[in-house]
Order: structure tokens, then C-alpha cells, then sequence
């Protein structure tokens, strides 16, 4: 596991500690987390029941090494796992494309020191999809790209979200997207008492 600075800028009031388990090269690395793909089943995938499974086990082996450390060092007695939601509306999606926040829930409701907060962030407008770079057809990607408030704008905050220690979870970070950062903001202008973030994957930066 790695760690690392989220830095202020103008979706995020302040710095914040994060943690990512890889780096994300690409498909073609050796060392690539490419169980992600089979999460999101996008329209042009068709993975089997197996891949599937597989890719559930593969996460659940990566957050159980993950998230008892992530526990020990920010020191309090229960942090409460949300997740960031895939870009559309919540409805839009087939429960086998949200297998992702189906997983890490069930490992928070499992784990001694965690709480599910899984739905505790809904999307409920379509948001651009930026990991998709050309058409998909039978796909319309529609929505906007991100700017600051866009989570606000788009999802629906529970209000137990308050004075609670938030462990903010994403299959990939991209610095320089910032869907991360602006949803992190709206943790805190949702009164978070703290908020920490991980992601299975960070993009590589290629120089």
C-alpha cells in the first residue's frame, strides 16, 4: 500500500491523507489491478460469472490487506466506509455493475473497526464517464464533466454522514479529474468529522 497527499486546490478546501494499493498502467502491465475492468462491466466487456467472482476475490484480498492498515495508522476506533459512485445515476446501472460497492460494504458490515456507509452517497444525475474516451455504441455518455460541487449537484447525502470518520474508497484515482477531490469536499461540507481516502489503483503518471 502507498501513501500520499490529496492536495487543496479548487474542488478541495484542504489536504488530505490517501492511500492507493497499486498503480494503474494499463491492461497491457503485468502488474496492472485488472480485476477493476470486470467491476465495471461496461457495455463493450462481456465478462463471465467466473471473471466475476474472481474479480470479487481479488478485491476482497486487496482491501483486507489494505484496510486494517489504513485503521492503524489514522487512529480512530471506527472509520465508515463510503464509497465514490460510478458516474451515472444509481438507477441506470445492473446490480452486476455495482459489484464493486456491493463488495466493500459487505467487507466494512464484516470487519471489526469499520461501518458500512455505502449508500450513504447516491447518485441520482448522470455525470460525464471519464474513463471512456470514445464511443460505446448502445452508450450515451452524457452529463458534465467535472467542475467544483459537482458531487453536491448530483448526489444525495445521507445526514449520518455527521461527526463521523469517513473512509472514502474509489476503484482508480486520477489527479488530475478531480472527482475525488470535489467529492471528499462534499464529505466535509456534510460535516465529516474526518475523511480519508483510498483507491484500489492510481492512474500512472506517463512521462
Amino acid at each position: 500500500m502507498n501513501k500520499f497527499t490529496m492536495e487543496a486546490n479548487q474542488f478541495l478546501s484542504r489536504n488530505v491523507f490517501g492511500y492507493f494499493h497499486a498503480d494503474f498502467h494499463g491492461a497491457s502491465h503485468p502488474e496492472n489491478p485488472n480485476f477493476l475492468y470486470k467491476f465495471k462491466n461496461d457495455p463493450h466487456h462481456n465478462w463471465s460469472q467466473q471473471q466475476i467472482r474472481y474479480a470479487i476475490n481479488d478485491l476482497n484480498r486487496v482491501i483486507g490487506i489494505d484496510f486494517p492498515e489504513i485503521i492503524k495508522q489514522v487512529k480512530v476506533s471506527t472509520l465508515t466506509v463510503c464509497v465514490v459512485p460510478r458516474a451515472k445515476a444509481e438507477s441506470f446501472y445492473r446490480p452486476d455493475q455495482l459489484l464493486f460497492k456491493a463488495t466493500v460494504g459487505a467487507y466494512a458490515r464484516s470487519t471489526p473497526g469499520f461501518a458500512d456507509g455505502t449508500n450513504f452517497i447516491i447518485r441520482h444525475t448522470n455525470t460525464r464517464t471519464t474513463h471512456l474516451r470514445r464511443p460505446v455504441e448502445g452508450f450515451e455518455n452524457d452529463g458534465e464533466m467535472p467542475y467544483p460541487g459537482i458531487a453536491s449537484d448530483t448526489c444525495n447525502f445521507s445526514g449520518q454522514i455527521k461527526w463521523r470518520d469517513i473512509l472514502l474508497v474509489d476503484d482508480i484515482y486520477t489527479k488530475t479529474v478531480n472527482i475525488d477531490e470535489d467529492m471528499v469536499q462534499a464529505l466535509f461540507d456534510n460535516e465529516a468529522r474526518s475523511v480519508v481516502f483510498y483507491a484500489i489503483g492510481n492512474t500512472a503518471r506517463k512521462f
